[in-house]
């Protein structure tokens, strides 16, 4: 490397500094450390752009370092993993080094430190350099830039802008600059929370007992699980799925504790973690959340299928997302996951289906008459993540007042499609008559109601109105179930947790959707960052187009 590049790179050169030579020297060199707690420090960037070929150095790099411990010296000096990172040949190569960093508690600088600014939700990328590696942010100012030795983005911002105090986003570090020392001072300790919020298993375990209100730094009032998620661009769609799946307590539990998920590579399930921490923190800064980061997961998992900007469905969107975390965390092809744990049943699915007519050939060479076999019929097991329900068509005529008649239909009517005995049309592969029955209830039930319609020329919804309990949901009085095993009850009562609505014509409006708080037994509407207390039966008047039900666990 030449020396010009070394400068550039805030790397003085061996010879022009002989007394940095010399404390370099007692340091022996070793690979650098890394911050353990936190999860996201192995995973690649988000850029669409970019491919994930360092991520299995990164994990190698991980390991060795855990080998090695990286532990204080008993001067008070760390080796620091910090110092800029060369990018060369497009950033895949990267020449690190470490040098000994004073550790000081006395910095003159904290008092400029203004958490006001301070927003740890957006993309860890450089506001000058647009990278993401070795990323520090300014707690004067709250932006974001790479590098700490000299000649770098944060070095050359302190100097020019006088902020001193910067943290690095994935180590968690605090430094001063440009003196260059490592700060350590439990003031600090609110800020680190906010940047990658913990949990302990006991706290887990207190949340739905928790009746406590959270007061941001603004002065606004939330609900820890309760706060409103930013809109980026019309991404109403991934903020109620998300909502809804926040009162899945087993789910919710699992990603509370990162532990659980360590040493998955998949950067949604560690993104989808992160969310879930931030929306149950109740030391946020702010009373709400804004899941850019998860959001560029998402578009990059989904190859921009679902993306910012673009209005998508919550129904595939929450299918596409089970199914994703389910292959991303199982640990094995037939492995189980705490998506299946939660939400799969099994369904029994009869199959008739009249074959095609043959044709068969005379000794004689001529055509016969066509024949027809008899008719088929295939029985299956399948499982299930969510349950599809079909609407009865809206009337097509208008009652005295030039009025569209809305129809109602009970729950229990249209969920008779699983009862074993009513058959379901299809045309698609080929044209079959089918029988469903519930042969296994998931502990989590997700129903989705048919509502938009598409032919060639445009978008229908159907406006039917769905009558169901919030409460109490029995099962076994309107579907056959299967007799439970001996020692075990039969658990086929639900109440209803989360229900998603959409407001609008087909193929625009919005989603909102209703949540129940568990420790009040309150239900809140949720929009957006809207947020507000309503009524159990305000939650029945709605156009339902999705539902998550929660099994008694005592009967």
């Amino acid at each position: 490397m030449s020396k010009k590049r070394e400068v550039e790179d805030g790397v003085v050169p061996e010879e022009a500094n002989t007394k940095r030579q010399k404390v370099m020297d007692q340091s022996s060199p070793s690979l650098p450390p890394v911050a353990f707690e936190n999860p996201l420090l192995p995973l690649a960037s988000y850029d669409d752009d970019d491919e994930d070929e360092d991520d299995d150095n990164r994990g190698r790099i991980a390991e060795q370092v855990i080998n090695n411990g990286g532990n204080k010296d008993q001067n008070g000096y760390s080796p620091d993993d910090e110092e800029d990172e060369d990018d060369e040949s497009h950033g895949r190569s990267q020449r690190k080094r470490n040098r000994a960093i004073e550790i000081r508690r006395d910095c003159p600088y904290l008092d400029t430190v203004n958490r006001q600014v301070l927003d740890f939700d957006f993309e860890k990328f450089c506001s000058v350099s647009l990278t993401n590696l070795n990323v520090y942010a300014c707690l004067v100012c709250g932006k974001y830039y790479q590098g700490r030795g000299q000649k770098s983005h944060a070095y050359t911002h302190s100097l020019e802008a006088g902020h001193h105090v910067f943290i690095n986003l994935r180590t968690e570090k605090v430094y001063c600059l440009p003196d260059g020392y490592e700060v350590i001072d439990p003031s600090l300790d609110d800020i680190i929370h906010v940047l990658n919020p913990r949990f302990t298993q006991e706290q887990v375990e207190q949340l739905d007992k928790s009746r406590q209100w959270s007061r941001a730094l603004d002065g606004s009032d939330y609900l820890p699980g309760t706060v409103g998620l930013n809109n980026i661009k019309e991404t109403d769609f991934v903020n109620v799925t998300i909502q809804s799946l926040m009162r899945v307590t087993p789910l919710r539990n699992f990603f509370l504790i990162p532990e659980n998920y360590q040493h998955n590579r998949s950067p949604l399930v560690h993104r989808f973690g992160e969310l879930t921490r931030k929306i149950w923190h109740a030391r946020n800064f702010k009373g709400q959340v804004s899941p850019h980061e998860f959001l560029q997961a998402v578009m990059k998992a989904s190859k921009k299928r679902f993306r910012i900007g673009a209005q998508s469905d919550p129904v595939e969107f929450m299918s596409w997302l089970l199914n994703t975390l389910h292959t991303e965390l199982r640990s094995s092809k037939k492995g189980s996951s705490i998506i299946h744990q939660c939400f799969q049943g099994e369904l029994e699915v009869v199959k008739e289906m009249h074959n095609r007519p043959i044709a068969e050939k005379r000794e004689n060479g001529e055509d016969g008459e066509h024949e027809s076999r008899n008719t088929g019929m295939e029985t299956s097991r399948m499982p299930f993540l969510m349950l599809g329900l079909d609407l009865p068509p809206p009337p097509l005529f208008t009652d005295v007042m030039e009025k569209n008649i809305i129809p109602q239909v009970p729950l229990f009517n249209i969920l008779k499609k699983f009862d074993g005995e009513t058959v379901t049309e299809v045309v698609r592969p080929r044209i079959a008559r089918m029988r469903y029955r519930v042969t296994k209830l998931p502990q989590y039930l997700i129903l989705h109601m048919r509502r938009f319609t598409k032919n060639n020329f445009f978008m229908e919804k159907n406006p039917t109105l769905v009558n169901f309990p919030v409460k109490n949901l029995e099962l076994k009085d309107y579907i056959p179930l299967p007799a439970p095993k001996e020692n075990e009850k039969l658990r086929s009562k639900y109440d209803l947790i989360a229900n998603i609505v959409h407001d609008g014509k087909p193929g625009e409006g919005s989603y909102r959707v209703f949540v129940q708080r568990k420790s009040e037994e309150l239900w809140y509407e949720m929009q957006d960052l809207h947020v507000s207390e309503t009524l159990p039966q305000m939650v029945a008047l709605s156009e339902t187009y999705m539902q998550i039900y929660e099994q008694h666990q005592q009967q």
